[in-house]
């Protein structure tokens, strides 16, 4: 390996059709945008996913019982639907026209069985789990492990898929402050992985790239369509982005709260997948095996009573 080569493309070269999936619902897809536009630049096929909060029960066509493709078309113009707005904008914007494969939430069985029909249907021989923020990257011992359910079910699922290739990406450092990770715990994860080879570096996303200003433009598109119901993750990343520093709105959604906009959120973190679900105690005790996403719920429940907890520490710099 050179430095020359980063790690997340190198793992990819000889990658023929890739499936880039938001793991942890809502806008975490759009973190992935720019890693879709290169990766296509490269002469990539790449088929999009999402494990979705849109109600797409009535959608179609369907893949598995909680897996379903969606487009421009797909449902009103105006409201909460990701998926929807990133197809449009593709559409309006790219003059392409998209598809994005919502998983439902469900069980790890089902979304599991989801996810395998997508490998087979769409000839897949590889996979990039995209989260917008660092609670993907929470072990169960933390202090604190931000917003877990939708994460560790996806990671649960990727794990048991038989992939030659399967990454972790996470963008968006700091961000989950506002939910309660503790960021210096984060970091003492990423050393244990980086002792056994599983940390692949980090790379930023710069507003001079032309997938950056892609990515500001589906924001701000997004922003237009989803009143009232903008990505505050997604917006804290166009913000660092765009330059900004410290407590810096770019939706109505923040304000009120203190927020730090910083250069840190424009990095991609990009792990060896199963090496990061094998470290999880919330993936082993709580989502594996599961059949409902409310059973994941009931069981998450328990294990938050009984874990231990590393004390909070500060970032010493």
């Amino acid at each position: 390996m050179n430095l020359h080569d980063h790690p997340f493309f190198a793992h990819l070269e000889s990658s023929q059709h890739i499936l880039l999936a938001g793991m942890g619902g809502g806008f975490d897809l759009y973190c992935g945008v720019p890693l879709y536009l290169a990766l296509r630049a490269m002469g990539k096929q790449v088929t999009l996913a999402n494990l979705t909060f849109a109600n797409t029960r009535a959608l179609g066509p369907r893949i598995h019982r909680v897996a379903v493709k969606v487009n421009a078309e797909s449902g009103p113009e105006v409201g909460y639907f990701p998926e929807r707005h990133l197809c449009a904008w593709s559409r309006d914007t790219l003059g392409e026209e998209l598809e994005v494969i919502c998983f439902e939430r469900d069980g790890e069985v089902a979304v599991r069985e989801a996810y395998e029909a997508v490998v087979a249907l769409e000839g897949i021989d590889a996979l990039v789990l995209v989260d917008g923020g660092t609670d993907s990257l929470m072990r169960g011992d933390e202090a604190g492990l931000g917003t877990p359910h939708e994460d560790m079910l996806s990671l649960a699922v990727a794990e048991q898929l038989e992939l030659p290739v399967k990454l972790l990406v996470s963008l968006g450092f700091g961000v989950d402050r506002f939910h309660g990770v503790c960021h210096a715990h984060m970091l003492e994860n990423v050393a244990a992985w980086m002792r056994e080879g599983a940390f692949l570096g980090t790379f930023a996303l710069l507003p001079q790239m032309s997938e950056a200003q892609r990515y500001l433009e589906l924001v701000d598109y997004a922003n237009a369509r989803t009143p009232r119901y903008e990505s505050i993750v997604n917006n804290s990343i166009a913000s660092a982005v765009e330059g900004e520093y410290g407590d810096v709105h770019r939706t109505h959604r923040t304000e009120g709260g203190t927020l730090w906009i910083n250069p840190l959120m424009t990095l991609y973190w990009v792990f060896e997948l199963d090496a990061v679900a094998r470290s999880n105690d919330i993936v082993a005790e709580v989502v594996r095996g599961t059949e409902s996403f409310q059973e994941i719920i009931v069981r998450m429940e328990a294990f938050e009573g009984r874990r231990e907890r590393r004390p909070w520490t500060d970032i010493p710099v």
